[in-house]
């Protein structure tokens, strides 16, 4: 048997042993796991219910010697939101560390995981500064990574080659992913806990604030976080990690779409429910803090933009980035 990730059962984790001896039994019994998994054993593979973790077959399927046997729908209890969130977090807090932006997305994760913590950014930069700000008020441990523009182009030679899409902020997302794995692998963590899913699940971008039909939009980026999965997934595995994340937890996403979809913004400001629950843990500050999108907070979009003037993009930063792909290198 091969695993990678992790799986539970009813709320509790799975040992090896237990694993194999529920699927030696039955392998249908894999269609109640829950976890974040690619999952193979005598001649079957499954997936995680909403494919956290990447391979070679769908999202929440069993396969079996080419054929599909069955489907992973763990079933669980409802839940008001502050318990899905803490049970989602505890099952992740086991090992890894937490990738910390100062944010209310991560600094909730990271606060409720007890982990250390990880920042990246380049000097100044304002995840940096809000990392070093919420660990500090949430007394907890962070490496603070403060990276150069030579780093943003070993990160740019490296995703260029492998994101679905790349687009500058594509691009300059997955650079930060891989930075932040990067330093992570050197601290010895493959598992990284991240706050990735709580914008398009309780309508953290701006776009929120002014739409008319917040439900259907809600729905549409929903939808869209698999392609943002692979994306970032691909760019954890250069470094021997992956992106571990609770809010896609499936008792969280169950919580938050019983949530009307008028209630996620209120006065102007995203994601206020799951503000409201964070500031029951963290600083109120914290938890209604309005951060920059991770590309901007580092201060990489910039980098990248420097780097399309000076091999002469100066006003396509697309069409430098399509020559990189092209030719293979040379950032």
């Amino acid at each position: 048997m091969e695993l990678k990730g992790w799986v539970e059962l009813d709320g509790s984790m799975l040992s090896s042993r237990e694993l194999l001896t529920l699927l030696m039994a039955d392998p249908l019994s894999a269609a109640r796991f829950g976890g974040e998994f690619l999952l193979s054993w005598d001649g079957c593979t499954a997936r995680d219910h909403f494919g956290i973790i990447p391979g070679p077959v769908p999202a929440g399927t069993i396969i079996c010697n080419g054929k599909e046997r069955g489907m992973i729908c763990p079933v669980v209890p409802a839940m008001p939101l502050e318990d899905a969130v803490m049970k989602a977090v505890s099952l992740r807090s086991t090992e890894g560390i937490c990738a910390l932006s100062g944010g209310v997305d991560s600094s909730l994760v990271a606060y409720l995981a007890k982990r250390p913590c990880l920042a990246v950014g380049l000097p100044g930069s304002h995840d940096l500064t809000q990392a070093r700000l919420a660990s500090g008020a949430m007394n907890l441990p962070c490496t603070c990574i403060e990276i150069a523009p030579e780093d943003v182009r070993d990160g740019l030679d490296a995703v260029i080659k492998v994101i679905p899409e790349p687009t500058p902020v594509n691009t300059a997302i997955a650079i930060t992913m891989y930075l932040i794995t990067r330093s992570a692998r050197k601290l010895g963590h493959e598992r990284v806990l991240t706050g990735q899913g709580a914008d398009e699940l309780f309508g953290g971008y701006a776009r929120y604030r002014t739409c008319t039909d917040p439900g259907s939009m809600l729905v549409r980026d929903f939808a869209g976080l698999a392609r943002q999965g692979l994306r970032d997934q691909s760019v954890a595995a250069l470094n021997g990690t992956y992106l571990s994340m609770p809010f896609l937890d499936v008792r969280v996403v169950r919580a938050a779409r019983l949530i009307p979809a008028r209630e996620m913004v209120r006065d102007g400001v995203g994601k206020w429910p799951l503000r409201e629950v964070a500031a029951r843990y963290i600083p109120r500050e914290i938890a209604f803090h309005r951060k920059k999108a991770m590309q901007y907070g580092t201060g990489i979009a910039e980098v990248l933009r420097t780097f399309a003037r000076d091999n002469g993009y100066k006003r396509s930063l697309q069409g430098y980035l399509d020559q990189i792909r092209t030719t293979g290198g040379g950032a």
